[in-house]
């Protein structure tokens, strides 16, 4: 492959040198590819910023290109070469946490790490769609189930989000497996309203399940970063969440909180519109729970 290892597309090992790699390549690079190519070697510090979406947009070219280019490199996908290209750009320690340096002493990191969950729920409640949320309730309300995507770091908060609908008397089920997901989204039809958590909105996983249920016939509820991503093509409503975790981190840390505050109010606004029945369930499993406890 014109002298350019696979290093890290098998787990032997990391990918190093992304720019050097493109640089190399370029040359015998389709039109296509070169325009991509090119826009990443011109705007490397912002592409470890975007999606998918706004790469290809960027560089006139579809999302598939982007994909095939970061193969050629030898990345996995998209995700991983943006990884690698941090990696590249950035002090290590900012894989930790952008605001963090190796000198800061305990409080320093305490500050700066509830700071930046603190400035992660101001930027969300910016940018959260009222209309949206509203949306988002009456189809919950209406389906007969409700199931809950979420892959990697955003499984948990689909995991959450499942026990607090049950907690209200809201039938719902969680899956974060990938080849489960694709079956029950496939499985799915105009009476199931689904939740997708991700906050890249790049996760092939989790977008694949999104549209498969979707062209299933149900509604889907994606709970997502602000910007352009693939998922977004297969939303029938967004709740964006504005967090910027992404730019250098592996994991996600201010996004829970922002997804969790998100989940938050859904619960809280169903509860309410459904009062009775909620008050009357979490009674029941409060019950059921006491058991549970010394």
């Amino acid at each position: 492959m014109n002298g350019i290892d696979k290093a890290g597309s098998n787990g032997v090992g990391p990918l190093e040198g992304v720019l050097d790699r493109l640089r190399l390549l370029r040359p015998a690079l389709a039109p296509a590819a070169a325009r991509i190519a090119d826009f990443i070697i011109a705007n490397a510090d912002n592409v470890v910023n975007m999606s998918v979406t706004e790469v290809a947009e960027g560089a006139r070219a579809s999302e598939g290109s982007v994909v095939g280019l970061c193969q050629q490199l030898g990345a996995r996908g998209f995700q991983q070469l943006k990884l690698a290209l941090a990696r590249d750009l950035v002090r290590p320690v900012q894989f930790i946490h952008e605001d963090l340096t190796r000198d800061d002493d305990t409080s320093a990191v305490i500050e700066k790490i509830f700071r930046s969950g603190m400035q992660a729920l101001q930027d969300t409640l910016k940018v959260l769609d009222t209309h949206a949320v509203n949306r988002a309730v009456q189809a919950i309300l209406q389906a007969r189930r409700v199931e809950l995507y979420g892959i990697g770091s955003a499984a948990p908060i689909a995991e959450d989000a499942n026990y607090r609908l049950l907690r209200i008397g809201i039938e719902s089920k969680v899956i974060v497996d990938s080849h489960v997901q694709a079956i029950s989204a496939s499985l799915a039809g105009p009476d199931v309203a689904v939740i997708t958590i991700s906050h890249s909105g790049s996760t092939h996983e989790t977008v694949t399940a999104t549209r498969l249920a979707k062209e299933a016939g149900a509604t889907a509820i994606c709970i997502t970063n602000f910007g352009k991503s693939p998922l977004l093509a297969h939303a029938d409503i967004v709740l964006h969440t504005m967090a910027r975790e992404t730019q250098f981190r592996t994991e996600a840390m201010t996004s829970r909180i922002a997804q969790l505050a998100i989940i938050d109010a859904l619960i809280a606004k169903l509860a309410l519109l459904t009062y009775d029945r909620a008050v009357d369930t979490i009674g029941r499993t409060f019950e059921v729970l006491s058991t549970k406890r010394f």
